[in-house]
């Protein structure tokens, strides 16, 4: 279940239906996604007070032209050592004042294309030098469920999306899910990992990583983008 709460103009926690269309009375045209962690506010504009919670949750949503953005907090609501269907989550977001300001750091859709090749040939080298393929069984569950998430052929994004998004997101995602996967196969190395070994492997998927979230949010930013293009 979702709620907003602190819209303009409405006192209590409204449903996402209701502050969907609140919000595009109050000028919104799009909403972009951001997708921030320590050390790199990618897609944030400000003020400090937004980007620090924004920060901290590490996602916002920014809704473009009302000079307003939602930050998620997620609750498990349900009775006390429930289980199961006896828990549902319950997300609320929070709606602050936000800087009509270009995103920081959100690449192109062609840049981003660009970088995620090369970012996946670096993540597969990775792959390689750990030995994902002897790797222990959770590196093996990882890889598995990957390949199946993509031969499932779900819809990346909804319709009205340049083409070239949906590859570029596609592409993320495997990048991505490369990285989790590395990261898992080196941590069931246990003893036979060296704190240096560790240090390492975190500091040569750290690019990877980030390149792998700008493209994400250029994808899914992408219809706002080629929209106020097209007005400007």
């Amino acid at each position: 279940m979702h709620r907003v709460e602190g819209l303009p103009g409405e006192e209590k926690p409204v449903g996402l239906t209701l502050a969907l269309g609140r919000l595009r009375a109050l000028g919104a045209v799009g909403l972009r996604v951001a997708l921030p962690v320590s050390g790199h506010p990618l897609g944030l504009c400000g003020p400090p007070e937004f980007n620090a919670r924004a920060l901290e949750a590490e996602e916002a949503v920014l809704a473009s032209g009302a000079g307003l953005g939602l930050i998620p907090e997620t609750y498990e609501a349900g009775p006390a050592g429930g289980a199961g269907p006896d828990v549902h989550v319950e997300v609320v977001w929070h709606c602050l004042p936000v800087r009509e300001a270009p995103p920081a750091d959100v690449p192109s859709l062609g840049e981003a294309e660009r970088e995620l090749a090369e970012a996946l040939r670096e993540a597969t080298e990775l792959l390689s030098t750990l030995d994902v393929a002897g790797a222990g069984p959770v590196a093996q569950a990882a890889l598995e469920a990957y390949r199946a998430r993509a031969e499932a052929g779900r819809r990346m994004l909804a319709p009205g999306y340049p083409p070239r998004a949906v590859r570029v997101l596609e592409l993320a995602q495997r990048v991505g899910a490369l990285i989790g996967i590395a990261q898992q196969a080196g941590g069931e190395h246990g003893g036979a990992v060296s704190s240096s070994q560790i240090a390492a492997r975190a500091e040569a998927l750290r690019p990877v990583e980030r390149t792998a979230r700008r493209a994400q949010v250029a994808a899914y930013n992408s219809a706002v983008e080629e929209r106020e293009r097209h007005r400007g």
